[in-house]
């Protein structure tokens, strides 16, 4: 889940705003995360991050693995309007995640705001040691989750970067999709899947396939299955 500003991207498209709803279908088999999951302890922020969710329209489906260590990636990403929608995802559930964010967000003043909800600063000139390290952590931990923005931009991409595929791979640790459906206002948890191709390539397309035709906040894109 990549960090970026919170003020909405032009996408050329028809112009989107927020429509607060009062039917905030969130069962507890969505939002209660199994007690194996990596979670904080602030309830304040739980209900802050409900009420948010619910003031937006969203709502949640499927359910997060009842898992102590995994890799979860986010798509679609086509705004700026991720960055909040996840973070107040993230609280909702208490799921205490980590995030790669490019190092120049961590700097003042915003840069305690961007660690202390699980964000760790990248050198984006030395990527490959942020994978190691990661991988390292994971190992390490006796509970660890890993949230990641696979297509690394807002733009229209036929490529998917392959950072959560290493991590999957090396730490031996399965992967949760979560889906960004805008035009639905769903934010789908799975399914889960698990790094097995030794082709990196077969096994991103297999992860990008679960995706289905889910539409982000630019309707004019949807992931790319070929």
């Amino acid at each position: 889940m990549n960090a970026m500003s919170m003020r909405p991207a032009s996408t050329g498209g028809p112009r989107r705003t927020f429509v607060p709803s009062t039917d905030f279908r969130v069962t507890s088999a969505s939002w209660e995360l199994g007690p194996a999951v990596p979670q904080t302890r602030r309830p304040w922020l739980r209900r802050l991050g409900r009420w948010l969710l619910q003031r937006a329209g969203w709502r949640f489906t499927g359910q997060m693995p009842n898992l102590p260590r995994f890799v979860v990636i986010v798509a679609p990403h086509t705004s700026n309007w991720d960055f909040p929608v996840g973070l107040a995802a993230k609280w909702a559930l208490g799921f205490d995640a980590h995030w790669w964010g490019k190092d120049t967000l961590f700097r003042p003043p915003l840069g305690w705001f961007m660690r202390a909800n699980g964000g760790i600063p990248v050198d984006r000139h030395n990527k490959h040691n942020v994978v190691e390290q990661t991988i390292a952590a994971m190992r390490a931990s006796e509970r660890f989750a890993l949230a990641l923005s696979p297509e690394g931009t807002r733009k229209r991409v036929t490529e998917w970067r392959s950072g959560f595929w290493h991590v999957a791979k090396g730490a031996n640790v399965p992967i949760c999709c979560v889906a960004f459906d805008w035009e639905r206002h769903e934010i789908r948890l799975g399914p889960v899947l698990t790094a097995d191709e030794d082709d990196t390539a077969a096994g991103i397309a297999r992860v990008r396939a679960a995706f289905g035709e889910v539409r982000g906040y630019d309707r004019s894109q949807r992931i790319a299955l070929d």
